[in-house]
C-alpha cells in the first residue's frame, strides 16, 4: 500500500484545543481520511510547526508517494521558525518529486515554497462554507475534480488568501472571497492545491466555531454568542443525519457537502490521479 507524508501545520497549543474538542488533532484527522478513502495506506504524521522533525528512522522523502499538509491557525505573513520549518518541508517534498496535497494553509504554504505568495484577504475571514465555487475552465477538465459539480460549496476556515501564484500555475476554482483551488509545478513535483478543507465533516466546523467563539461574532459572521451556538448544534445535528433536508435548506448546501463521496472527491482523485501511480511504480 501507499506511504503518505501528512505535514500538520498546527502549534501544539492549537492541536491541544482540537484533541480536547474532537479527540484528533489535524494532523490525525487528516490521517484518519486517508485511511478511510485508501484503507491500509500508511500515513507518517509529522509537526514541523513545533521544532525540527524529521521523517521516522530509516525513512526518506522518496519513500514516499504522496504528501498532505493540513490546515493551521499561522499566518504566512507573519513568519518565524514555524513558518519558515514548514515551507521549508513543502519545498523539500517539492524538490523530491513527492505528489504535494495543500488543504488551505497547505495551499499556502505551496505556493510560498515555489516563488508566490499570501495576504490578509480584504475582504475578510471565510467561514463555515465556502459559497458559490465555481470551476474554471481549467478546474473542469483537471482530473482533481472528476465527478464534482461545476458549482458548490466546501467546508472552509481561513482569514488569509493567496495574491500571487508561481509562475505556470493554473487556477482551478474561485469565488466572490478568493481563488479557491490552483495547480503548479515546482522543480520536479506537482501540487494540488484547495483553499477550503474537503477533509472536513461538520462536526469539525462545528468545534472550529465553538473554538473561535467571540471572534467570529466581533467579526460580524454571527449576529451574538446565541447565533453561534445554533449554527454549531445544526451542525453537529447535519453530522449525525446528513441527509436532513430541512437544514441543507437553511444553510444553503447542495449535494457537494451533503454526500460525502461529493465532499470527499478532490481528495480522491489525488489518490487515484497522484499517489497510486506513483505507488505502483514504487512496486
Amino acid at each position: 500500500m501507499p506511504r503518505i507524508l501528512v505535514i500538520d501545520g498546527n502549534v501544539e497549543e492549537i492541536r491541544a484545543r482540537q484533541r480536547a474538542a474532537l479527540g484528533y488533532d489535524s494532523g490525525d484527522g487528516y490521517a484518519r481520511v486517508l485511511g478511510a478513502l485508501l484503507p491500509g495506506v500508511r500515513c507518517d504524521v509529522i509537526r514541523p510547526g513545533d521544532g525540527p522533525a524529521p521523517l521516522p528512522p530509516g525513512r526518506s522523502l522518496e519513500d514516499y508517494d504522496g504528501a498532505t499538509m493540513t490546515g493551521s491557525a499561522l499566518n504566512i505573513y507573519t513568519g518565524g521558525a514555524p513558518v519558515e520549518r514548514q515551507v521549508e518541508a513543502a519545498r523539500a517534498v517539492l524538490e523530491a518529486g513527492v505528489p504535494f496535497f495543500g488543504s488551505c494553509w497547505g495551499l499556502q504554504v505551496a505556493v510560498t515554497a515555489a516563488g508566490g505568495s499570501v495576504r490578509a484577504n480584504p475582504r475578510g475571514r471565510e467561514f463555515g462554507f465556502a459559497r458559490r465555487i465555481l470551476l474554471s475552465d481549467a478546474g473542469r477538465a483537471h482530473p482533481m475534480y472528476a465527478g464534482k459539480p461545476a458549482v458548490f460549496e466546501a467546508p472552509t476556515i481561513h482569514r488569509d488568501e493567496v495574491a500571487v501564484l508561481p509562475a505556470g500555475a493554473s487556477v482551478l476554482a474561485g469565488n466572490e472571497m478568493s481563488l479557491q483551488a490552483a495547480t503548479f509545478t515546482y522543480r520536479g513535483g506537482t501540487v494540488w492545491g484547495v483553499q477550503y478543507h474537503p477533509e472536513y465533516d461538520f462536526l469539525d466546523i462545528a468545534a472550529a466555531a465553538e473554538r473561535y467563539g467571540q471572534t467570529l461574532v466581533d467579526e460580524g459572521l454571527f449576529s451574538d454568542p446565541a447565533a453561534l451556538a445554533e449554527f454549531a448544534g445544526d451542525l453537529r445535528k447535519l453530522q449525525q443525519h446528513p441527509a436532513d433536508g430541512a437544514l441543507a435548506w437553511k444553510h444553503g448546501l447542495g449535494p457537494a457537502m451533503t454526500d460525502p463521496a461529493l465532499r470527499l472527491a478532490e481528495i480522491r482523485n489525488w489518490l487515484e490521479q497522484q499517489v497510486l501511480p506513483r505507488a505502483a511504480r514504487h512496486g
